[in-house]
């Protein structure tokens, strides 16, 4: 038995699993933002509430830890920023904590019960507020030890010409702080940035699909840049990883129409041809940070105990 938790900066979601079919969840608990003690009391207090001693606790956060310091990099979560969070953790708590980026966990929920089921590479994306990623190869994560493997997101890579006919398109700026990141581009919010950049209107997200579904040249137009731009570096991220699937997640996954003309305008670019769509929407839509954070510190368990 294990208890996992999901951490965002509004709430802590906290479960018990044995498996990642049977995980029986607890009411979810305000995130102290600032007080580190409070943090470890809050977990604790979930911990109790499981009854008996779990063999470890796996957690799932909106951050990374850095592989060369092991320290956390967590921005919206102050008091665990700059930490070496899984000492601390186990420091405090007395069990063996073992912490993944919440992408990460995304994927390994998607990989071992959800629409990348039974396939041996699984690359997920996330596209929602942030473009993200993660790789999982034989059921486990390609950085379980940290790092940032997966952030296809990241780096200048964004097309400066794009769509059907051409037009010019320039690099946004992005939080991490290059210029030309798909994330900054591609995301909900990117979206909209290259929105008013094309037609000089302003328009949230969801009104923008909806315009594009109901047929509206302007949000089509809007589209078919949109689908150009994060066509090609998907399609490359496919060929050097060799996935068979791309479970999609986050906000714009609940449109299905967009990310079935992803997959199409992807498999156009791949070396390898499939007769099935391979960008897919993901399957676990209640929890996938804690199916993830389940499944991963089960994982760590098994590992241990092998080794």
């Amino acid at each position: 038995m294990i208890v996992c938790f999901d951490i965002g900066g509004t709430a802590i979601k906290g479960a018990v699993a044995t498996t990642a079919e049977d995980i029986q969840t607890f009411p979810r608990k305000p995130t102290p933002l600032n007080d580190f003690d409070a943090f470890v009391a809050t977990l604790a207090e979930v911990v109790s509430e499981a009854g008996g001693t779990p063999d470890c606790i796996a957690i799932s956060i909106a951050g990374v830890i850095d592989p060369d310091t092991s320290k956390a990099v967590v921005a919206n979560i102050p008091c665990i920023h700059g930490r070496t969070l899984q000492a601390d953790l186990e420091s405090a708590l007395g069990l063996p904590v073992f912490i993944a980026n919440d992408a990460d966990c995304f994927v390994l929920a998607e990989a071992g019960i959800g629409a990348a089921r039974g396939h041996r590479v699984v690359f997920g994306v996330i596209l929602g507020t942030g473009v993200g990623g993660g790789l999982v190869i034989d059921g486990k994560l390609i950085n379980s030890t940290g790092g940032f493997a997966g952030e296809w997101g990241h780096g200048p890579i964004q097309k400066t010409e794009a769509g059907t006919p051409p037009v010019r398109i320039p690099r946004f700026q992005c939080g991490c702080g290059q210029i030309g990141c798909i994330d900054a581009i591609c995301s909900a919010r990117g979206l909209e940035k290259l929105h008013f950049e094309l037609h000089r209107e302003t328009q949230t997200s969801e009104g923008i699909i909806t315009a594009w579904q109901a047929a509206d040249k302007t949000a089509a137009r809007t589209i078919d840049v949109y689908l150009d731009i994060i066509a090609d570096p998907l399609a490359l991220v496919v060929n050097v990883t060799g996935t068979t699937s791309v479970p999609v997640g986050g906000g714009l996954s609940n449109v299905p129409a967009l990310i079935s003309e992803i997959d199409i305008a992807v498999r156009r670019r791949i070396l390898r041809k499939f007769d099935r769509p391979l960008v897919v929407p993901a399957a676990c839509r209640v929890e996938p940070g804690l199916i993830g954070a389940a499944l991963f510190g089960l994982g760590a368990l098994a590992d241990k105990t092998e080794s």
